[in-house]
C-alpha cells in the first residue's frame, strides 16, 4: 500500500514525455526516410514535366521512345516513326532523353 501511495504522489509528467519519445522518434525517422525524399522526387518531376518543349525526345511511362511534335496544358503527341503519332497525357512522360537545344 505503501508503495501506490509513492508513486501517486509522484508527477507523472516526466513518465509520459518518456513514453511519447519513441512515437516521436518513429515520426521522424519516417519524415526524413520516406516523405521528404519523395517530396523532392515530386519536384523534380513537376519541374522536368513542365519544362517539355516541342522537338524533346522522350520515354514515356510504358517505354515507348518519341519526339513531342505537339504539347498542351495536359496532352502531348508524339512521333515514334516517320508516320505514326500518338497522344499521351502528359503526366504519361517518364524521362527526357535529349532536347532540341542540344541536338541543333
Amino acid at each position: 500500500m505503501m508503495y501506490m501511495a509513492e508513486a501517486a504522489a509522484q508527477p507523472s509528467g516526466t513518465s509520459m514525455l518518456l513514453s511519447l519519445w519513441p512515437i516521436l522518434l518513429m515520426f521522424l525517422v519516417l519524415y526524413f526516410l520516406l516523405i521528404r525524399p519523395n517530396q523532392k522526387r515530386q519536384k523534380t518531376r513537376n519541374a522536368m514535366l513542365s519544362a517539355l518543349k516541342k522537338g524533346d525526345k522522350v520515354t514515356t511511362i510504358g517505354g515507348l521512345h518519341g519526339t513531342i511534335m505537339e504539347i498542351t496544358d495536359d496532352t502531348v503527341v508524339l512521333r515514334v516513326n516517320d508516320a505514326t503519332k500518338m497522344t499521351f497525357d502528359r503526366s504519361a512522360i517518364n524521362a527526357v532523353k535529349a532536347s532540341s537545344a542540344a541536338s541543333e
